[in-house]
């Protein structure tokens, strides 16, 4: 029998975290819930959970800062709630280490799409298609292997989601790709996804990699279609 996915909530809201499990749990995961940061962090190392939902507002830690701390321990798929819409909040979100934002109020079936997505797209990555692991660019190289991108030498950091774009990107040099279809290639879903996540996503490797954001060498913009990794 294969085993349940487990489900860490950090949310200092009773009535939310207990309507997430309720219905979560129907879904067939195993969820477990922490209302502060300091359980949050003690159920991740206890738990090891399949994905994370992350309160951005707790009683005793800024949600931005946890997120980078439980991703500096972990690679599992953080989503993100607030009550707060701001393209702020979201950059520094994503900026920290999330894979994934929701805003207050949302719909209880598309955060079940969101998860399920999120974890097909891991299974998939843990047995990769055969393909090119190492891409050299100039002096950019991307190792797939090691999840790793260094840059005349110095190594760039990245988050999970912001390597697997550059990686697929750098991977079909030249071919423009819509925001929906970035969505499904990287996160698995276009029905439910905000195209504005992919936008964050850019300006964030941009100002990694770019010399000149404004004005990038690598990842254009093709007005009214997408975007495209460009190689001259």
């Amino acid at each position: 029998m294969q085993q349940r996915k487990r489900i860490l909530i950090i949310e200092d809201e009773q009535d939310i975290s207990r309507i997430l499990k309720d219905y979560i749990t129907l879904q067939g995961f195993d969820v477990h819930i922490a209302d502060n940061g300091v359980d949050g962090l003690r159920l991740l190392e206890a738990v090891q959970p399949d994905f994370i939902i992350l309160d951005i507002m707790l009683p005793d830690a800024n949600g931005i800062e946890l997120c980078r701390q439980i991703r500096d321990k972990t690679r599992t798929p953080i989503l993100i709630l607030s009550a707060r819409s701001s393209d702020t909040d979201k950059v520094l979100g994503l900026g920290f280490g999330a894979d994934d934002y929701m805003t207050k109020p949302f719909s209880l079936s598309e955060l079940v799409a969101r998860i399920q997505a999120h974890l097909r797209r891991m299974e998939s990555l843990g047995n990769p298609l055969p393909q090119d692991e190492l891409i050299s660019i100039g002096t950019l190289t991307i190792d797939k292997k090691a999840y790793k991108v260094t840059q005349g030498g110095r190594e760039i950091s990245l988050s999970a989601k912001e390597f697997e774009l550059l990686f697929f990107l750098a991977e079909h040099r030249n071919q423009v790709f819509s925001k929906s279809q970035l969505l499904d290639q990287i996160w698995g879903y276009t029905s439910f996804g905000d195209e504005s996540t992919i936008t964050v996503y850019i300006r964030r490797l941009r100002e990694k990699l770019e010399a000149d954001p404004s004005n990038p060498e690598y990842l254009k913009t093709v007005w009214g279609v997408g975007y495209k990794f460009n190689q001259d």
